[in-house]
């Protein structure tokens, strides 16, 4: 039996021997966090030492790219967590423990947004300085033709969940057009590592450490070769949290002025791209995850999906994409999805 077809028991039992042989058997296992993928992480607990047991079953998951990034950040002095061992196989992956106090919680703790935030904008400004041209070269780029499949989650999922009936092709036609006239505007921005879900969920706070150090890293094995503005839009068009727009504002600015060979104009229409590319694609993802996965609780965050698409698509650059939403999907057919 090989790691893709097994039972959930020889799963376990797989899981055990690796556990035992990294030194780990017989630690106490809680469920420490899911997402909306097949991964779930617990933390160990084995004579007063912690670690965390990353579970991500093959063929819906692979670690291995996971592994691969999260050593490049480690050997560029950033605190992604350290990798004790491995069974890329089946999917298990023994990692450090850095706490569990993440942006999110430190931020309803009270925490100081503006020097979170700063820290997070540093800690990009020192990736993108850092990653060598090689290993850059190496990274699956995020292309137009990723970037049009993505958007049409929003005529996949979202549109027959709220009008009761598929997109008709002539929608569809109109929308792949306007973004096909916008997205290759994403290539005057220069581009770097986007680690892809770079947001407040996935950041941790550690107070023990210095600079950049001082911000931990998750999630980042969906890293790609993007704009060097994707995770910028990603931490600041942030739709579980409603940062303040003067506060994107000035972090834009920050990475700006840590970059001032960037064309600014061209930065701005990338962002401007990348933000409604990105937003739209998670008003589809939101819908499918209802409809598909059953699971109603990011349903939560829908209006904000479209308030952070309604700003986006003012962009000038943004022309042919506004004007479709302005036809077929207007304000007053941008809600959450009924989930009784």
């Amino acid at each position: 039996m090989n790691a893709t077809t097994m039972t959930a028991e020889a799963r376990t039992s797989r899981r055990d021997r690796f556990l035992a042989e990294a030194g780990w058997g017989g630690a106490d296992l809680r469920l420490l966090a899911g997402d909306a993928s097949f991964r779930h992480y617990d933390r160990l607990t084995m004579d007063g030492k912690t670690a965390v047991l990353m579970d991500a079953p093959p063929p819906m998951e692979n670690v291995r790219p996971f592994v691969r990034i999260g050593r490049l950040l480690k050997g560029l002095g950033f605190s992604a967590p350290e990798i004790f061992a491995e069974d890329a196989e089946a999917g298990f992956l023994l990692l450090e423990d850095l706490g569990d106090q993440t942006y999110t919680r430190e931020l309803d703790a009270g925490g100081d947004a503006e020097a979170l935030y700063a820290l997070a904008t540093d800690t990009l400004i020192a990736l993108h300085q850092r990653v060598p041209a090689e290993e850059l070269a190496s990274l699956p780029t995020f292309d137009d033709a990723r970037a049009l499949r993505e958007v049409q989650l929003v005529l996949d999922w979202y549109w027959p969940a709220h009008f009761g009936s598929p997109a008709p092709e002539g929608v569809r036609a109109e929308f792949v057009a306007a973004w096909q006239q916008v997205l290759p505007q994403r290539e005057a921005a220069p581009k770097s590592i986007a680690l892809f879900d770079f947001h407040v969920d996935n950041l941790l706070v550690l107070k023990d450490r210095q600079g950049i150090e001082a911000c931990g890293l998750l999630d980042f094995q969906d890293a790609v070769l993007a704009p060097a503005t994707f995770d910028l839009v990603s931490l600041l068009e942030d739709v579980r949290r409603n940062v303040p727009w003067d506060l994107m504002t000035r972090m834009t600015q920050r990475y700006l002025a840590a970059n001032p060979g960037i064309d600014r104009h061209a930065y701005m229409a990338a962002y401007a791209i990348i933000g409604a590319q990105r937003n739209t694609r998670i008003a589809g993802t939101f819908a499918r995850l209802l409809k598909r996965d059953g699971k109603p609780w990011y349903q939560r965050f829908m209006p904000r999906v479209w308030e952070l698409i309604a700003h986006d698509i003012k962009h000038p650059v943004m022309a042919p994409v506004a004007a479709w939403y302005a036809r077929h999907l207007p304000p007053s057919e941008r809600a959450a999805i009924a989930t009784a």
